[in-house]
């Protein structure tokens, strides 16, 4: 949650000067210690190799974390629209006055649906935007229960509200989905360990006399490393989003003509 409030820019900056300082602290120190270190040398060569071979592991675990997150978020957005576009579908055979209504209202839904996706999580805006939501939805379920009171032995109504669950339970999946982030401890790990084992590795190259830019590189790599785990658990800022454009789709299809005509009767 700590990382999580943070802008992408100064995220970015917070790991490069954590991953160089510790570089250039390995450096400095492999330096002052080159005159003396040959019994050094070997240990702190055991000690590197270890401390990146469990660095590459740890970094590889968020990483999983935050894709894995990633991609279902993405299918979150997509249930959800399917949701509603069946929801928006049978509510046309629905009868009148609630078929308007409902049609009306399920078109605002969505467009509530979008915002939500727009908004960052457990941000004030978004939660004006669930609001707006479950209020939405009490609605609609009123508007279900009047048509199911009409008819009670119509399939119509029966089938309608199925269908409107399943999208309210749609829309909270991916609500908590938004929320359902890669555990802080974890990348305080991450961090830590990362900038441990690039510190060893430049006060084993320090003593050595040789490949400071490649450690150099290493820092970066690993700084890009990081920053694409944070982003990808940033589901609304940064360069990896989770983009809401089937829901975007379904609100257009919305646009047109209902494709049923109302019932004339139950």
């Amino acid at each position: 949650m700590v990382f999580f409030g943070l802008n992408g820019w100064v995220l970015a900056v917070l790991l490069a000067g954590v991953m160089l300082g510790a570089t250039v602290a390995g450096l400095l120190a492999g330096r002052a210690m080159s005159a003396r270190s040959e019994g050094f040398r070997e240990p702190f060569g055991v000690l590197q190799a270890a401390l990146i071979g469990f660095m590459g592991l740890v970094l590889a675990f968020g990483l999983s974390l935050a894709v894995g997150r990633y991609e279902s978020r993405r299918a979150h957005v997509v249930d959800e629209a399917n949701a509603i576009g069946t929801t928006y579908l049978r509510a046309q055979t629905l009868m009148e006055p609630e078929r308007t209504e409902s049609l009306r209202l399920l078109r605002a839904y969505t467009e509530t649906s979008i915002v939500i996706g727009e908004t960052v999580p457990g941000g004030p805006a978004q939660d004006r935007a669930v609001a707006e939501s479950e209020r939405q939805q009490r609605i609609l379920w009123s508007l279900a229960g009047r048509a199911l009171d009409r008819a009670p032995e119509a399939s119509a109504p029966r089938l309608y509200v199925e269908t409107l669950n399943e999208t309210i339970d749609a829309q909270s999946t991916r609500v908590y989905g938004l929320t359902n982030r890669v555990p802080t401890a974890v990348l305080v790990v991450e961090i830590v360990l990362a900038a441990v084992a690039l510190a060893v590795l430049a006060l084993h190259v320090a003593t050595l006399g040789r490949g400071v830019l490649a450690v150099l590189l290493a820092a970066l790599l690993v700084v890009l490393l990081l920053q694409v785990t944070f982003d990808l658990d940033r589901p609304t800022r940064g360069l990896i989003e989770v983009p809401t454009t089937p829901l975007v789709d379904v609100a257009s299809s919305m646009s047109a003509p209902p494709a049923a005509e109302a019932p004339s009767g139950p």
